[in-house]
């Protein structure tokens, strides 16, 4: 499936290319030696990749990618964002190198910090109140189907992205605390604990200064993760003292899971620990990305290739925040669209601010079937993927053949006019205007029309605002019944489309826009619409006569 695409990778233009070949080039500088290096770029520029691999061992070792999760809050579609993105770089990547190249994405959950704030869309909120501090999976899980709470974020998490089917390596951080994963990296850090302060420190205020240490002790007789200064080290028998909540200094080891570190510090252990070579992040911790970048350098690793995206906004252009819990959930937008048109939605432009609202969702999915339609275009015209396309990238390198005959646009349109609450009063419309279509021939056409039905009904029946035409849309609309009245049978939607765009022409409406504006907003009761000509098709001419004729008797005011 991604082979054989190598050469048109380095060309691609897409962001997901432009960051696979930067990964690239941080693979060979890393691993290989001069000689070694140019050997790689030969081969693997000829589409040899895998006869690189074979003579040089050191491109056999997993390139990794790395996405984390907070789970002291519930998942979001930020989080989602942070799997999906990476997704489609590895993908790139995998085609860069003609898949020959091995690498894996590990999904990494802070479930060992300590739960600091209290989420607001949780119930019994006494119980995280209660646990405050402990580190979330010790904090007892409020909805009451989990060992913690952590548990229970993790696996909604993991519910979704199995869902989606990510490739993918989950990675708990109380698990590698705990295991001893990171006991390697810990050492190291208490023995060049003065270093990590020199860096820290100046990043800090004042009084933060006066207390920090890269250690964030728990505590062994309240279970809590502390905010305390380490007061000694004991580097031959690995350990640290500090001030217990009770005031008496306590001693504990780094490792096994008696500390856990300050999240830019773990940020880098982990780097370190794990080896990672990629991870994005979003642009409020570019700092923080510069900072984690000098302590892993501090402990002998090297820091990732680094991606900056821009932040989701919520509908009052606030940043989205797990412990709020604003801005939509993951079920809500799979109520209302496929899941690839949130991943289109997350493949576009991530270097800019995007709102991430329910409005959002009927243009990301008709967006998203176009750019799907074009990809099969372009790929039967040529024979060639469309690399470049959004749609290659949502779809991993592997487009579905067939996408879907109708907008969803349209089918909001079709709802409100037809009144369907159903999706077989919806086919009962389809059926006519597609030969041989069926839920089964049409798999996507048939997910389509539940959710237009569900946004429909929770979103544009509840704001629906009819009006009245005034006296030249009146007379244009008379015009336009007449016109409909006198087309053959069987006339297509662009014979309609024209029908309906010579009524507004003659009629003097400037722009023409504001003709099918009044058509939305006298027939349908909004502002915009998709082609009417389509709805036409579709709803059937002599209905749509019909809804123009109770429109102008005042029936829908």
């Amino acid at each position: 499936m991604l082979q054989g695409l190598s050469h048109r990778a380095r060309e691609a233009k897409s962001w997901p290319f432009e960051q696979a070949r930067i990964l690239l080039d941080r693979v060979l500088r890393l691993r290989l030696s001069d000689s070694e290096r140019d050997l790689a770029a030969s081969l693997i520029g000829q589409g040899k990749a895998l006869e690189a691999v074979a003579a040089l061992p050191a491109l056999a070792k997993p390139v990794v990618f790395q996405c984390g999760y907070g789970a002291s809050g519930l998942p979001h579609m930020g989080t989602f964002g942070e799997a999906a993105r990476p997704t489609m770089v590895r993908t790139a990547f995998r085609a860069l190198t003609e898949d020959a190249i091995p690498s894996k994405l590990i999904v990494f959950s802070d479930d060992m910090d300590g739960l600091r704030k209290i989420p607001d869309n949780v119930p019994n909120r006494h119980i995280l109140e209660e646990d405050r501090d402990k580190p979330v999976t010790s904090v007892r899980d409020p909805f009451g189907e989990h060992e913690s709470f952590g548990a229970h974020n993790n696996s909604r998490l993991l519910a979704f992205l199995d869902g989606f089917g990510f490739d993918y390596e989950f990675m708990s951080s109380t698990d590698c605390y705990k295991a001893g994963r990171f006991d390697e990296v810990l050492l190291r850090i208490l023995a060049r604990f003065d270093a990590i302060q020199a860096i820290m420190l100046p990043t800090l205020g004042e009084e933060r200064r006066a207390t920090y240490s890269p250690f964030l002790p728990i505590s062994p007789k309240t279970g809590r993760v502390l905010q305390a200064p380490t007061v000694e080290r004991n580097l031959e028998k690995g350990t640290i003292i500090f001030p217990d909540e009770d005031g008496v200094l306590t001693e504990v080891p780094v490792t096994g899971g008696h500390v856990k570190l300050q999240w830019r510090p773990d940020w880098a252990a982990r780097w370190t620990a794990l080896g990672v070579d990629y991870e994005m992040s979003g642009k409020d911790l570019v700092d923080s990305v510069r900072v984690s970048n000098r302590v892993c350098k501090a402990l002998g690793g090297e820091p990732p290739e680094a991606f900056h995206y821009e932040l989701f906004m919520d509908e009052n252009n606030q940043k989205i925040s797990k412990s709020k819990g604003n801005g939509l959930t993951m079920e809500q937008w799979l109520r209302y669209g496929a899941p690839e048109s949130l991943a289109y939605y997350m493949y576009q432009s991530p270097k800019s601010a995007k709102r991430l609202y329910f409005d959002v969702i009927p243009k990301a999915t008709d967006e998203y079937l176009q750019q799907l339609e074009a990809y099969n275009r372009t790929l039967a015209e040529t024979g060639q993927p469309a690399i470049d396309n959004p749609a290659w990238h949502v779809h991993r390198g592997a487009p579905p053949a067939q996408g879907s005959p109708v907008s969803f646009s349209l089918l909001l349109n079709l709802v409100s006019a037809a009144d369907a609450s159903t999706k077989e009063i919806l086919w009962g419309f389809l059926e006519r205007y597609i030969p041989e279509a069926s839920p089964a021939t049409q798999p996507l056409l048939d997910k389509l029309a539940g959710y237009a039905i569900n946004y429909y009904e929770d979103f544009v029946k509840p704001s629906k605002t009819f009006r009245a035409p005034d006296a030249k849309e009146r007379a244009a609309m008379e015009e336009l019944v007449a016109r409909l009245r006198a087309l053959p049978a069987g006339a297509d939607a662009e014979a309609i489309q024209n029908e309906v765009f010579e009524v507004g022409k003659a009629a003097g409406f400037e722009p023409l826009r504001a003709w099918f504006g009044a058509l939305y907003e006298v027939l349908l009761g909004q502002s915009q619409g998709p082609r009417f000509g389509s709805f036409v098709a579709i709803f059937g001419v002599g209905r749509t006569i019909q809804l123009i004729e109770k429109a102008l008797a005042g029936e829908f005011i």
